[in-house]
């Protein structure tokens, strides 16, 4: 049974909505191939008329598009995307749906190390076809095109058709630049709007089609300009410096005279509209600090709201109708984490996931036509209930408040329970205390699982900013600070602790056997840096001056530059004789984040120095998991070196 909307609007009971693809799958003890396997059923998008669900259904390696009708539950059509790495799904009209994919490789025309691409395909439901976008143009300089997606997708109603307006990549002398293009999807046909240069970028296009602010940044001179149209040019009505953050293009505002700007003002991220008459930027709009994102209506194109992150979605619209709509969602799905996943042009239909004790973790479809709330599917079929997330706080060594959350394993007292420690990658990102599957599968395994907001994470600018030259300092410390909190408040056995984690947090995994040793019984580091200074030579560019990226990992290190013998101080490399606890390292060679090579180079370190290590090669995988055959060898691994070092039982 769904949920029914808030008190005061009609309650109902709820008709389940069954979809052939979505079966509702039997309560039963959950086996860890569920965890470790790509989500069944992800991106469901709802169509601007409200008619029509697309979602992404995987069955082991294999992903499928399908279509079904809202009202009738009727297959309109669908498409087999096989091992594709899809990175999202939306529609641009109610015929024609958007799916931005990856791969790694090394795209067309473009020489150099291989990295991860974006690519955008265009499926048409009336035809059922599929065309990708940007097309591949291999005329003479400067107007050859890659077949890559560089930037935003924006999609705008133009002349009474739709048309996407996407970014890609030109060469021009030589370089690659960045090119706004228009495609015309009742015909197809691809044109240029505007070539960029170096600094370009992003670009706003209004309803004609036409360019309404772009944004410019040059890394190299730190400097920043936003244009606005001005006669028969694009003028620089705002410009600044800045080492690392710049001012970001939203979208329009409410009103869609404006354009919504977000920046950091005083160290605190705000939002404020650029107005397109007169040019002026405006004040920090009241009560819209420190989102974490913007909303944007399918029909009007303007921004209609914003999404922060504090221990649940907290979405603030402008409308207070809308607001009032939203509020009566949540209501309805009391002490559970609700997220807008997609809604109708009309603003009447939302599709939600839902995370939590009553519905698990699971897709709904609410019309607020008819105050009807009904499932669509689960996320994971087998899942149909998370295990528990508790969210505290403890404080460091120096009294530095770091927020946490534990998820327990069923059935076992929260009593001297053994730890995994899984701090986050990033290091600039945070957890949220939501259904994580790794958490979630570790704690199925009888393991609680802490996962700290250390330092440096991104909670707010000031919580940030407290990790700049922290990194394998108290950013590290702030872990064992937390194993001894649980060890104190008798929630786990101290001599039963490991650490498992993940791109910054497999580094911190090898830091917290290295730099801040005697905590660990035993580290799983999956895609982690073991050499900086390795590291900031393959993933910066020194040769032509100082770049943002060197800017960001210099900050976060505390180094003037990557020659800095602090570099490798900070190197878990460079201590493998501290090292007295099995390791396993675990990474992916395809890998265009963190090298496989890093995961080598500790490898040899480990083995010349006599330690008990193991590297688990995932074969065609990337930085982040994306295939399930070689997520579910991670996770299988992970679990397995566990039992063996520290069991749970």
């Amino acid at each position: 049974m769904g949920s029914s909307v808030r008190p005061g609007m009609t309650s109902m009971l709820l008709v389940p909505l069954c979809f052939s693809l979505l079966a509702n799958q039997p309560v039963r003890a959950v086996p860890l191939e569920v965890y470790g396997r790509l989500p069944s059923v992800e991106d469901v998008a709802l169509s601007p008329d409200g008619s029509k669900l697309a979602f992404v259904r995987t069955t082991a390696e294999l992903r499928g598009l399908a279509i079904v009708g809202v009202a009738n539950h009727e297959f309109l059509g669908g498409a087999k995307l096989g091992e594709i790495k899809l990175r999202r799904l939306w529609w641009a009209d109610d015929d024609h749906l958007l799916i931005e994919t990856s791969a790694a490789e090394q795209a067309q025309g473009l020489y150099g190390p291989t990295v991860e691409w974006s690519h955008l395909f265009v499926y048409e439901v009336s035809t059922q076809k599929r065309t990708e976008y940007p097309q591949f143009l291999p005329g003479t300089p400067p107007l050859r095109m890659m077949n890559i997606l560089f930037g935003p997708v924006r999609v705008r109603r133009v002349n009474g058709g739709t048309s996407v307006f996407l970014t890609g990549l030109y060469f021009d002398g030589g370089r690659a630049k960045p090119m706004l293009l228009r495609v015309d999807l009742a015909t197809g046909r691809e044109s240029v709007v505007r070539k960029g240069d170096a600094a370009t970028r992003e670009w706003l296009v209004d309803r004609d089609g036409q360019i309404a602010a772009e944004s410019d940044y040059d890394e190299w001179d730190k400097r920043w300009v936003i244009r606005i149209p001005r006669g028969d040019r694009l003028a620089g009505i705002e410009s600044g410096h800045s080492a690392i953050e710049s001012p970001r293009i939203l979208g329009f505002g409410p009103q869609g005279d404006g354009v919504l700007i977000a920046a950091l003002q005083d160290g605190d991220p705000v939002w404020r509209v650029l107005s397109l008459k007169d040019g002026q930027l405006g004040p920090p709009l009241q009560d819209w600090q420190m989102m974490d994102g913007a909303i944007e209506g399918q029909l009007t194109q303007r921004l209609i709201g914003g999404v922060r992150f504090d221990n649940g979605w907290r979405y603030r619209f402008f409308d207070e109708d809308l607001q009032s709509r939203w509020d009566s969602i949540a209501d309805g799905f009391a002490d559970e984490r609700v997220q807008l996943a997609s809604v109708s042009g009309d603003l009447m239909k939302f599709v939600v996931l839902v995370d939590g004790p009553v519905h698990g973790y699971r897709y709904e479809l609410i019309d607020m036509h008819t105050a009807h709330a009904v499932p669509i599917g689960d996320v994971y079929d087998g899942l149909t209930q998370p295990l528990q997330v508790r969210h505290f706080s403890y404080s460091g060594a120096d009294g530095f408040e770091v927020p946490a959350y534990l998820t327990l394993p069923e059935g076992k007292p929260a009593t001297r329970l053994p730890l995994v420690v899984m701090p986050h990658g990033g290091p600039a990102v945070r957890d949220t205390g939501g259904f994580d599957w790794w958490a979630q599968a570790l704690a199925s395994q009888g393991y609680a699982v802490l996962q700290p907001n250390y330092r440096g994470s991104a909670l707010n600018w000031k919580f940030l900013s407290a990790g700049f030259g922290e990194w394998g300092r108290k950013m590290q410390t702030d872990l064992s600070d937390g194993v001894r909190f649980l060890a104190r408040e008798g929630t786990i056995d101290p001599a039963r602790v490991c650490i498992v984690g993940a791109s910054y947090g497999g580094y911190a995994a090898l830091a917290g056997v290295t730099l801040d040793a005697g905590v660990y019984r035993c580290a799983v580091s999956v895609a982690g840096i073991s050499d900086l200074r390795v590291f900031l030579n393959e993933e910066t560019d020194y040769q032509h001056g100082e770049s943002r990226p060197q800017r960001y990992w210099d900050r976060y290190l505390g180094v003037a530059s990557h020659t800095d013998p602090a570099v490798d101080t900070l190197s878990p490399v460079k201590y493998v004789d501290r090292v007295n606890v099995p390791v396993l390292l675990i990474h992916g060679r395809d890998d265009t984040v963190v090298r496989f090579r890093q995961s080598e180079l500790m490898l040899n370190a480990l083995k010349a120095a006599h330690k008990n290590v193991k590297l688990v090669e995932l074969k065609h995988e990337d930085h982040w998991l994306s295939r399930s055959e070689t997520r579910l060898q991670m996770l299988q691994s992970t679990v397995d070196f566990l039992r063996a070092n520290n069991p749970p039982d």
